[in-house]
C-alpha cells in the first residue's frame, strides 16, 4: 500500500512537471492568457508593475526561460522594441506569435507613422479590440496541447465576454462625462485607441513611445493647450516619471489656470500582482474611474459580471 502511495505520488509530480510552458512578454497579455489558459499551462511573464515595454531589456531570467519555453507570445507591433533582436533568435527555436498583429487586422489599427508603416501599439486601451487576443491565444494554447483544446476554447470565449461587458460600460461611464471637460491628457500617447474607443479627445506631453523624453517645446504646447481649454485635470502614468506632468502643472497653475492632478493611469503596465488593478480588467476599471472622477463625470452601474469580478477580488480570490 505505501509502495502504492509512494507511485501515486511520484505521477502526481511528474504530471505537474510535464505542463508546457509559456513565455509571455507583456502584463496585458500574460493576464489573458492566464484567463484562457485555466491553470492547465505554466506562464512566465517578462515585464512586471512599473516596467516601460518600449525600454525593456531582457534579464539572465528571461533569456533562461525564453530556451525552455513550449511558446512564446508577444505583443508585436514594436511595442517591445528593445526585445526585438532576441524575440527574433529565439522565433527559430520556439513557436514564437505576435498576438495582437495575428488577432487584429491592420484596418482596426491606428497608423503612428503612414511613411514607415508603422502603427500605434497601445491597443489594450480599447477593450473590445484587445479582447480579440484571447481567441488567438486560445488557438495556440490548442496547437500546444490539444488534449485541451475545448478548455482553452470555451475559457477564451467566457472571457471576451467579460471584457464585451466591461468595454461597454466604459462607453457609458465616459459619456457620463461634461462634455466640455471630455479631454484626456497624459503623460505619454498611449490613450489614442481609448480616445477612439470611448469618444474622449486625447493630448500627451510625449508621443508613442518614451525612448525620448520630452522638450520644452512639448511642455509648453500641453501648457498652452490647457490654459486655453480649461481641462479640470492631468493625469500621470505608472510607467513614466511624473516631473513632466508636474512642470506642466507648475506653468498652468502660474498662469491662473487650476487644473489638477487627476491621480495616475497604468498605461504600458497593470497593478501589483494579487491586486485588482493588477489584472487587465482591474486596471481599465481603475484607469476609467480615476478619469471619470476627476474630469467631472458619474460612474454608472457596473453589470452584473463585473460586480461578480469585483466580489471575487474583494473577497481575496
Amino acid at each position: 500500500m505505501l509502495r502504492f502511495l509512494a507511485c501515486s505520488l511520484l505521477l502526481v509530480v511528474a504530471c505537474a512537471q510535464a505542463q508546457p510552458l509559456l513565455l509571455v512578454t507583456t502584463s496585458q497579455l500574460a493576464d489573458v492568457a492566464r484567463n484562457v489558459a485555466g491553470g492547465l499551462v505554466e506562464i512566465a511573464q517578462m515585464m512586471g508593475p512599473g516596467v516601460d515595454p518600449h525600454q525593456y531589456r531582457a534579464t539572465p531570467r528571461d533569456v533562461q526561460n525564453l530556451q525552455d519555453a513550449d511558446l512564446i507570445l508577444y505583443h508585436g507591433l514594436h511595442l517591445e522594441g528593445q526585445l526585438a533582436d532576441v524575440l527574433e533568435r529565439f522565433a527559430s527555436i520556439h513557436p514564437t506569435v505576435a498576438v495582437v498583429e495575428n488577432a487584429i487586422p491592420e484596418g482596426d489599427l491606428l497608423v503612428a507613422d503612414s511613411e514607415a508603416n508603422a502603427f500605434d501599439p497601445h491597443v489594450w486601451n480599447d477593450v473590445g479590440l484587445f479582447s480579440r487576443t484571447a481567441g488567438v491565444i486560445a488557438t495556440e494554447l490548442a496547437g500546444l496541447d490539444a488534449a485541451n483544446a475545448a478548455v482553452y476554447e470555451a475559457n477564451a470565449t467566457e472571457y471576451a465576454r467579460l471584457l464585451r461587458e466591461l468595454d461597454g460600460w466604459i462607453a457609458e461611464a465616459i459619456a457620463g462625462i461634461p462634455e466640455g471637460s471630455r479631454h484626456l491628457v497624459t503623460a505619454h500617447d498611449a490613450f489614442a485607441y481609448y480616445g477612439r474607443a470611448y469618444g474622449i479627445a486625447v493630448d500627451a506631453i510625449q508621443g508613442l513611445s518614451t525612448e525620448s523624453e520630452a522638450g520644452v517645446a512639448d511642455i509648453r504646447a500641453t501648457v498652452r493647450l490647457l490654459t486655453e481649454s480649461q481641462v479640470p485635470a492631468v493625469f500621470v502614468e505608472s510607467t513614466i516619471n511624473p516631473r513632466t506632468i508636474q512642470a506642466v502643472l507648475e506653468a498652468v497653475h502660474a498662469a491662473g489656470v487650476a487644473t489638477g492632478l487627476g491621480g495616475e493611469l497604468y498605461s504600458d503596465a497593470m497593478g501589483e500582482p494579487g491586486t485588482a488593478e493588477g489584472t487587465y480588467v482591474g486596471m481599465m476599471l481603475h484607469n476609467t474611474s480615476a478619469i471619470v472622477s476627476a474630469l467631472g463625470g458619474d460612474l454608472p452601474v457596473l453589470p452584473a459580471s463585473l460586480r461578480a469580478w469585483q466580489e471575487q477580488w474583494g473577497s481575496g480570490q
